[in-house]
């Protein structure tokens, strides 16, 4: 039987394999596994309900879907407090400030509208970890199954109510973390039509920048419809016309982010990580002197990161493994070239928001501009060809394969890198070269690609 859980929650498309009845029937299984004697409950609200936040972006499907989770929570009895369309960090920073047993977000990302999600988050708005996910999924399954639930009656039901203060908690909190102000930067704002359509241009404003908006207009059908990090031309074409700074680009539910520089080209997240680590470090923020990434990294990141004696731990793909290499070491800046960015000290989650205030933040007490800033780092040709219909799990021990590989990685030296990585989720296998020249960038890949099929297909 398939997982539920995947790499970020529970996802599907909306009222089909998504429905309400799961909603529903996941939310009460975490309301029990999630309240369970978690470390760090107030000795003051003992003996009270457990308390949720429950948060969503605009998709139409998320009406539906925030109703089903909410009734779960409330008939187990935990009170819940709702607080509408947020980003997903936002959910997750509430979670911990208003020292909520769980957090719930309901979201598909940058997934299209038809899609949708569930995340949950743990006391302190922390992600779950998988033994958690796996006894969420495991007591959903059995009760669904047709054994019966013990269930709360009379005073012992949840409450549940509008937490409208949530938009402007969060909102000062973003721009009370801020190094300096924006004063005199004009930024472009991209929404993704998600999320942080109302939240990232009110941040921008309070800090003092001059924002021009652009998917900041909702209607539950048109999220991250040619739009947002996924589509950043209508971004670089309303920087360049606006003669603004940089543009923010969000993507869904706003916990990732990319920019694009006063001429329009694109700043992505190995290089919004370069800005950061590099600003953390001068003001010895940067704990360890260590920045956290994933093995898809451009090289050219790690050979910046070198130059600044900045030291590059890399894990797996996918923040929550950045998150939990942090969380292990100790270290205060992780994230992913796909702009999930983490700033530990002040999130437990990427927060897109958080991470385009910080970026612009350096721009303005600098006086450079963004272009100068990201040329840090330069971005060598990388390459990436999907195998399909092939023995994925074959990857590593294939002796004609690991051959080829090693011939490759000798002809690239210093300047390139080889990595094949199976799917998490297709019979396919990932061969990403990098190399100082695109064309040969292209024909190390294509070789690789041509052996990966002769031997795995």
């Amino acid at each position: 039987m398939a997982r539920l859980f995947g790499t970020d929650g529970v996802r599907g498309v909306a009222n089909e394999g998504l429905t309400a009845e799961l909603a529903l029937g996941l939310s009460v299984a975490a309301a029990h596994v999630l309240t369970e004697a978690q470390p760090g409950a107030d000795a003051e609200r003992e003996g009270s309900r457990p308390v949720a936040v429950v948060g969503r972006d605009p998709r139409a499907s998320g009406e539906f879907l925030e109703a089903a989770v909410v009734a779960g929570l409330a008939s187990a009895g935990v009170d819940v407090l709702r607080v509408g369309v947020l980003p997903t960090p936002a959910v997750a920073y509430l979670t911990g400030s208003l020292g909520a047993d769980l957090g719930v977000m309901l979201s598909a990302s940058h997934n299209p509208m038809p899609d949708n999600g569930i995340k949950f988050f743990a006391r302190g708005g922390h992600k779950l970890a998988d033994e958690l996910e796996d006894r969420i999924e495991a007591l959903h399954r059995e009760h669904a199954a047709g054994e019966p639930w013990a269930r709360p009656t009379g005073a012992g039901v949840g409450r549940v109510k509008d937490y409208d203060e949530g938009f402007d908690n969060y909102v000062a909190h973003l721009v009370g973390v801020l190094p300096n102000r924006l004063d005199g930067l004009k930024v472009v704002i991209d929404g993704a039509h998600g999320a942080a359509a109302r939240v990232s241009p009110e941040a921008f404003a309070r800090a003092g920048a001059d924002v021009v908006t652009i998917g900041t207009d909702p209607d539950g059908l048109n999220i991250n419809d040619a739009c947002g990090s996924t589509h950043l031309d209508g971004l670089r074409e309303a920087v360049v016309r606006h003669g603004a700074d940089l543009g923010v680009a969000h993507d869904g539910d706003a916990d990732r982010c990319l920019a694009v520089d006063g001429a329009g080209h694109e700043v992505d997240g190995d290089q919004i990580l370069a800005v950061l680590a590099l600003a953390m470090k001068e003001a010895g923020q940067l704990r360890k002197d260590t920045v956290v990434a994933t093995v898809m990294s451009n090289l050219g990141f790690k050979l910046a990161m070198e130059r600044a004696g900045v030291e590059l731990l890399q894990t797996a793909v996918g923040d929550r493994y950045v998150l939990e290499e942090m969380k292990r070491g100790g270290f205060s800046l992780g994230g992913e070239q796909s702009g999930h960015v983490i700033v530990l000290d002040h999130a437990t989650t990427g927060d897109g928001t958080l991470t385009g205030l910080m970026l612009a933040a350096r721009v303005a007490a600098t006086g450079r501009p963004l272009a100068e800033l990201a040329g840090v780092m330069e971005r060598l040709p990388q390459v990436l060809v999907n195998v399909p219909d092939v023995d994925k799990a074959r990857v590593a021990t294939a002796p004609e394969l690991l051959s080829a590989v090693a011939e490759a990685e000798r002809e690239l030296g210093e300047t390139g890198r080889v990595l094949l990585r199976p799917s998490g989720t297709e019979p396919l296998v990932r061969v990403m070269v990098e190399a100082a020249d695109i064309e040969h960038a292209r024909a190390v890949a294509g070789r690789l690609a041509d052996v990966v099929k002769r031997t795995l297909g």
